[in-house]
Parts: structure tokens; sequence; C-alpha cells
């Protein structure tokens, strides 16, 4: 590629001949950024087929939108965006959601000790994967994606309060996780 052309240009021109039809550009495209997609995918779905089938339906509806991309902003923001609707989507077909008592006002020990800090990524993930679906989406949409709970809860047919109890749930399981993690570490390090 020619020097000084900048990453957005190169995604707004792989667009463009996307656009036109060039199925090497829709290829290229896909490659692109199937990586970084598929791991959103993976946060949302259950398991990894269902991942593949989020990604795929994903990529098929961006691919169909494509003239509605107004060029501003990044592709992959863009991108992004169909990708995690197309989880939320699949997760409301797959999954019934019922409300949950708010425990924002119950007692619980907080973790505060170093255990937090050397957990990898991965083992972080694995802990999010073991939230129930609910848990998990509510977790993702807030946490990770930055979604504030009113979109939250328009998103997924739930009131507002649904999605902080749900969001307040998942984070004490996931202090749960952490803290019986730390107690074996502990055990383990004597």
């Amino acid at each position: 590629m020619a020097k000084g052309i900048t990453q957005t240009e190169r995604d707004y021109n792989l667009v463009k001949r996307c656009i036109k039809g060039s199925s090497s550009a829709q290829r290229e495209l896909y490659e692109r950024f199937s990586g970084k997609m598929f791991s959103i995918c993976l946060r949302y779905a259950s398991d990894f087929h269902s991942a593949e089938d989020i990604l795929q339906d994903g990529f098929v509806k961006a691919f169909k939108n494509l003239k509605k991309f107004r060029f501003e902003g990044s592709f992959e923001g863009w991108l992004r965006r169909i990708i995690v609707n197309t989880a939320i989507e699949h997760y409301r077909k797959n999954v019934s959601m019922y409300p949950i008592l708010d425990v924002g006002n119950t007692e619980r020990e907080i973790v505060n000790d170093r255990t937090v800090e050397h957990l990898e990524a991965e083992m972080i993930m694995k802990m999010v994967n073991q939230l129930s679906p609910g848990y998990r989406t509510v977790f993702n949409l807030y946490v990770v994606e930055g979604y504030p709970h009113k979109e939250i809860a328009k998103m997924l047919n739930i009131s507002e309060g649904t999605s902080k109890s749900q969001l307040a749930r998942a984070r004490y399981l996931l202090q749960g996780m952490v803290k019986e993690l730390s107690t074996s570490y502990k055990v383990y390090a004597k």
C-alpha cells in the first residue's frame, strides 16, 4: 500500500471495493476483521459453534448493509455494532430473561487482595463465560462494550432495573469466583 495512507482510508477503500461487488475485497475485509469480531462473538455465545453462527450472520448483515455505511468514523466500530446486535438477536431467540431481585442492598464480602491483578485475560473470560446467558450478556454490554443500562434495557427488552440487577448479580458471582480462586491460590502457595 502507498505510504501516508491511514488505516481508516485503507478500510474505506476496501469497503468501496466491496460495495462495487469485488469478491476478493469481500474476502479481504472478512479476513481483516473476522478475528476481532469472533472474539466479541465468543463473549456472548454459549459455545464455540454459536459464536461461529453469530459471526457468520453478522458478516452477512454487514455485507448486505455496506451501502448504509456513511464513511464517518471507523468501519471497525460500525462492524462491531452489527456483530454485537447480531449476538443480542441470537440471545433473544434462545434465552428468556426473568427479572432478578435487586441484590444491591445485600451484605457481601468484596475481594480486596492482589489475586485479581494476577489473573490473565483468558482466566477472566472463562469466569465470565461461566455466568448464565442473562448475566453474561448484560455484563458484556455494560462493562466491555460500555452501553448504559437504558440502552441495554431497550436492546434486550427488559427494564433498566432488571439490567442493573443482572449486572449486580454478575459482579457478585464473579467476586465469588475470584474469592474462591484466591482461597485456593493461598492454600497452594503455602
